[in-house]
């Protein structure tokens, strides 16, 4: 029986908040997709975790008997992961990141930060959408870039603020415009980002800006999938602006859209997280101002 850590960890969420909107807050994750792994992690195991009551949720005696070993696995893992770096000649601080970050932000925070920590190894670790913390929910990251909203227990530094472009097939009817309103792209089928992905998957498919349910025509777990789905005319897709130079595609324009509140990339940490090294690549990066 192979059982992920992931499916541990969203276990024990819900049997700390009895509540599965408020574990889904807590993990960042929507309350379907949350869910959907909870049952079919009672289906893995063969027995239930959890009643369903009114207004929440009580474990079964099946699932009280689970809990404390769950929790000591996460945290034997944990514990395991910080040994393993820990054995390093002076250390290996993992960087984690969803798409290429560019902008030459990347490259000059890694030169200071090996100039401020000598001997310090950086390992970048590119992680699927499915996980918006980039790594640092599960400990696997030790700071990461991300696109805001950042993922609860997490503090951010905004690096870049950028306009939302939309990716669209040369051949679209839209490609011929300069620049377009959101109100023309509505009605479009999306490219969207896994359900996993929570808030984050709301903003690229700009639903602060809609009345209505989007249309999405395939979901896609990392940038090559998504240009693929777009080259193949199943939707178009929304993106900064500083990744549209890093991701030229044969077969793909990019259009400024109006009435769209911009995007934020940002670099995040554990909100508990002192460890020099960590500081260290923080002082290495753009100075701006911390979010709550």
């Amino acid at each position: 029986m192979d059982v992920h850590l992931r499916e541990l960890r969203y276990f024990v969420a819900v049997a700390e908040e009895l509540n599965v909107t408020r574990a889904a807050r807590r993990l960042f994750v929507s309350q379907p997709a949350l869910s959907k792994q909870l049952g079919a992690l009672e289906r893995q195991l063969g027995f239930p975790l959890f009643t369903r009551v009114h207004g929440g949720m009580v474990l079964t005696d099946q699932g009280r008997a689970l809990l404390p070993s769950a929790r000591e696995l996460l945290e034997r893992w944990s514990a395991g992961i910080e040994a393993a770096r820990a054995a390093a000649p002076s250390g290996t601080l993992v960087v984690g990141m969803q798409t290429a970050v560019g902008r030459g932000i990347q490259q000059d925070a890694l030169r200071r930060f090996r100039a401020a920590m000598p001997g310090w190894e950086i390992s970048l670790r590119l992680v699927g959408w499915t996980d918006p913390s980039g790594g640092l929910a599960d400990g696997t990251s030790d700071v990461a870039f991300v696109w805001l909203p950042a993922a609860p227990g997490l503090r951010a530094r905004v690096l870049s603020v950028e306009r939302r472009l939309v990716a669209l097939p040369e051949s679209h009817p839209l490609a011929g415009s300069r620049e377009l309103s959101f109100g023309e792209l509505r009605d479009e089928p999306f490219i969207a980002l896994p359900v996993e992905a929570g808030p984050l998957r709301d903003f690229w498919l700009a639903r602060e800006a809609r009345d209505d349910d989007p249309v999405i025509g395939a979901t896609t777990g990392t940038a090559d999938e998504t240009f693929e789905a777009i080259t193949s005319g199943l939707g178009v897709a929304l993106i900064a602006e500083g990744n549209a130079s890093l991701y030229t595609r044969p077969g793909v324009v990019y259009r400024p859209v109006r009435g769209l509140a911009p995007a934020e990339l940002a670099i995040a940490w554990r909100r508990d997280d002192r460890r020099p090294q960590v500081r260290a690549f923080l002082d290495a990066l753009p100075a701006a101002g911390a979010l709550p």
